[in-house]
């Protein structure tokens, strides 16, 4: 099977091998913090650790947000539904390209009601539910942050900078390195 650099189809993505806990957290892994004058040493570092780490991020991020909704399920679900309903008003009524697409006509404008009772209707929720709205944040800004955090510190040890020189192509084809890639991040093989 042959695949084409660059082809960003998600059928060629891969995630790469879970990584131990050991590795991870816990009794090999070496932490430190960063030095606040070299931002490039440090950027290196983030991004190498994203990298070889994607995917015990990906599970600590997705257990974070599993233990925020049994915490709190009906305020998460709550929470996400406002969240949805107000990113499915701004793109019915705000999006240019949005009404091109359903097939309506492009110079007629929405009804100056509507959506000012949605404009409303919508704060009312948000407001009514804020703390909903706040939990379902912080479930989502939480595993964000503590990747960061562990991105930061984490030292990278031996295998890690091996693994990364050696996988540096096919990391363009994990999740988190068409996400670099396409913030201009992808660090050089050597």
């Amino acid at each position: 099977m042959t695949t084409t650099q660059g082809s960003g189809s998600l059928g060629d993505l891969h995630l790469p091998p879970l990584r131990s806990l050991s590795d991870f957290l816990l009794e090999s892994a070496r932490f430190q913090l960063p030095n606040m004058q070299d931002w490039e040493k440090w950027g290196n570092r983030v991004v190498n650790n994203l990298l070889y780490y994607q995917t015990n991020y990906f599970l600590m991020s997705a257990a974070v947000f599993l233990l925020v909704g049994l915490l709190h399920p009906t305020k998460v679900l709550l929470g996400l539904i406002i969240i949805a309903a107000l990113v499915y008003v701004f793109v019915r009524f705000f999006a240019q390209e949005a009404r091109r697409s359903v097939g309506a006509d492009p110079n007629q404008q929405p009804n100056k009601w509507a959506v000012l009772a949605g404009t409303i209707a919508g704060s009312y929720l948000v407001l009514y539910l804020f703390d909903s709205v706040l939990i379902v944040a912080f479930a989502v800004l939480l595993p964000f942050t503590l990747t960061f955090v562990h991105a930061s510190l984490r030292l990278r040890n031996i295998k890690n900078k091996i693994t990364n020189a050696v996988e540096i192509v096919g990391v363009k084809q994990s999740p988190m390195g068409q996400f670099l890639e396409a913030m201009g991040l992808m660090p050089t093989a050597f």
